[in-house]
Parts: structure tokens; C-alpha cells; sequence
């Protein structure tokens, strides 16, 4: 395709192709809808990123909004400085600039968790610099069912079910928007082609040593018995709506039998006893996350085991979430454990 056909295919919305339009006007509504003028595009160089990287650039033909783009070189594999060099000068090619950061931490265990974690505090640290309120994501459908199943695999209650939100705040400064959960990976794939010709291959995402991996080999299994991914995403729709109704519900328990000083919260014990288990399992995450910001949702059974201890006669005190839990005259109490 020749260049002048790649400016066309931006800057009229990919109206060529009817699928590829369907998802460019999506992505403008979402956008539309956070009134922001400036983005974080996280880069990868792999076919969802490149198409996000595509979408942007189509929006901003429209549109007078300014987009960063950046690509996180974590050097784990022989070859990144290189790929990530191939990606600069595709983005270039588009009139584009990517900024590339290196991750001079070393990371030798738990590669994909530790690597997302310095990847994230490096975004953050650009945001911070830059003064980018949001990151830009390429997170499509796939990567929610895979989500999905990974934590129906361990166990998960509704929030964890629920999977990723389109948008979720990182810190207080800083949210994270994902444009693009409801789009399939195929049409993100025929945009990176469309535009860019090329994207990189991540060999990870081939490595089964990797739960996601195993879990992303399924998919063909499990459609070939039936078991379509649309239909497993349109079931974490259903949760996250469930997730909603149940969030509104605990507002209103807060606002009825839990109370907050600066420093603890008190929780009327009477009441809280004959709430269902998994209401009870929401009051104590939203409990400690009204003291701790940047709490994350334990595991339901560490909440549970918490629950249990709570109806024995002898309990004096138990530590949750950097939390300490005791009672006090007819009130469950808890306050930030000190360190």
C-alpha cells in the first residue's frame, strides 16, 4: 500500500473498511467521552499497540489532542534494543515519535509480573514529568477472557470476575484507559497491517512456562467445542454490571453502619454479622482501601479466614492488608498497622 493510500485510510476513519470504521468511531466515542487533551500511548510494537498507535493518529486528524508515545525497553531479551529501534522508525515513517526508556533494573524472577511492575512506575514517572493525567492501552478482548479465566482459575468473587474496567485510576494522579477490551484481536492485527505493513513478535507470548500463554492456547480448544471467546466476554460484561449494582449497595451499608474517624474505621459488628459472605468479604476490602489508597483486593480466602476468626470468642486482634482488625464494644474496629 503506498503512502499516500496509508494518509487516506487515517485521516477518513478507515472509511474503506466497513470493520476497521466500526472500530475507529468506537474508539473516538470513548475518547470523546474524557474531554482530555493529552495521552500516554503505551507502546509495544506488537499488533494491538501499532493499532492503537493507528487510532490515535486518525483521531488526532479530527481532533487537536496531543499523544505520547512511549515504549518501555525492559533488555530481558538478547534482541529489544534492536525491535524496539524497528518500532521507533515505523512510527517515524507515520510522522510519529516514540519515546524509548530502558529498564536498567534486573529482572530475574517472576519475568512478566516484575517486568510489568517496573514498566508501570516508569509510565507513571513520564506522566508525572509530563503532566499526562492518562495511559492508553491496547488491552482487547482476548486479553479480558484470558483475565477471566486465569481468575476463575484461583478461585476469584465477583470483583476479580468482573476483570479489567475500561478505566481504573493507577494513583491518584494517574488513570489507566483501555479504548479497546471490546474489540477482537483479529481487527486489531488487520489495522497494524493496514498501516504499518509489520509489527514485532513477542516470543514470550509463545513460552508455556507462562500461565497467560497456556491459558491463550485454549481459546481454539475451547471454540472448537462451542465455547465462544464473545460469548464468555458478554458473561464479564453481566459481572461487572452485577459489580455495579453490589458497589451501589455497599454505599449505602457504609453510609448506614460504618463509620470513619482519621485514623480508624468502625464497623457496627451486630449488622455486619447477617450480611451473606460475600458482602461481608466486600466491607472489609472497601474497609481498608477507605484507610490504605493504594490497597489492591486480597484474595477471598484471606478474607475469609479473617471472617472465621471474627465469630470465635477468643479473637483479640488479626492484621489484614497492612490493616489491624479488633473489636471494640459492639463495633468491629480497624486501623493501619504500624510499622
Amino acid at each position: 500500500m503506498s503512502r499516500k493510500n496509508l494518509s487516506v485510510n487515517l485521516n477518513n476513519g478507515f472509511k474503506d473498511h466497513k470493520d476497521l470504521s466500526a472500530i475507529f468511531l468506537n474508539f473516538k466515542k470513548k475518547l470523546d467521552s474524557l474531554k482530555k487533551n493529552k495521552y500516554l500511548v503505551a507502546v509495544s510494537g506488537g499488533p494491538d499497540s501499532l493499532a492503537l498507535v493507528a487510532l490515535t493518529k486518525a483521531y488526532n486528524f479530527s481532533k487537536k489532542t496531543k499523544f505520547y508515545y512511549l515504549l518501555v525497553d525492559h533488555n530481558i531479551r538478547k534482541n529489544s534494543s534492536q525491535e524496539a529501534k524497528k518500532v521507533k522508525n515505523l512510527l517515524k515513517k507515520e510522522y510519529l515519535k516514540l519515546e524509548v526508556l530502558l529498564n536498567k533494573k534486573k529482572i530475574t524472577k517472576n519475568i512478566q509480573a516484575e517486568a510489568r511492575k517496573v514498566r508501570y512506575d516508569i509510565i507513571k514517572n513520564f506522566c508525572k514529568k509530563n503532566n499526562i493525567k492518562v495511559i492508553l492501552t491496547a488491552h482487547n478482548l482476548e486479553d479480558q477472557v484470558e483475565t477471566f479465566l486465569i481468575r476463575l482459575s484461583r478461585g476469584s468473587g465477583l470483583k476479580g470476575l468482573s476483570a479489567m474496567k475500561s478505566l481504573s485510576k493507577i494513583n491518584n494522579q494517574v488513570s489507566l484507559f483501555r479504548p479497546l477490551l471490546d474489540t477482537q484481536k483479529k481487527f486489531l492485527i488487520k489495522i497494524s497491517k493496514t498501516i504499518f505493513g509489520k509489527y514485532i513478535k513477542d516470543p514470550s507470548n509463545r513460552n508455556e512456562k507462562y500461565l497467560r500463554t497456556r491459558v491463550r492456547n485454549l481459546k481454539k480448544h475451547l471454540e472448537k467445542s462451542g465455547i465462544k471467546y464473545e460469548k464468555i466476554f458478554k458473561s464479564i460484561q453481566n459481572l461487572s454490571q452485577s459489580k455495579i449494582t453490589l458497589d451501589g449497595y455497599l454505599s449505602k451499608i457504609f453510609k448506614e453502619f460504618i463509620k470513619k474517624s482519621k485514623s480508624e474505621i468502625f464497623i457496627n459488628y451486630k449488622k455486619y454479622r447477617v450480611l451473606n459472605k460475600d458482602t461481608k468479604i466486600a466491607v472489609i476490602n472497601q474497609s481498608i482501601k477507605q484507610l490504605k489508597s493504594n490497597y489492591y483486593d486480597l484474595r477471598s480466602k484471606k478474607v475469609e479466614n479473617l471472617i472465621n476468626n471474627l465469630n470465635k470468642k477468643n479473637f483479640k486482634n488479626s492484621t489484614l492488608g497492612g490493616c489491624i482488625f479488633f473489636k471494640k464494644d459492639q463495633f468491629l474496629c480497624l486501623k493501619v498497622e504500624k510499622k
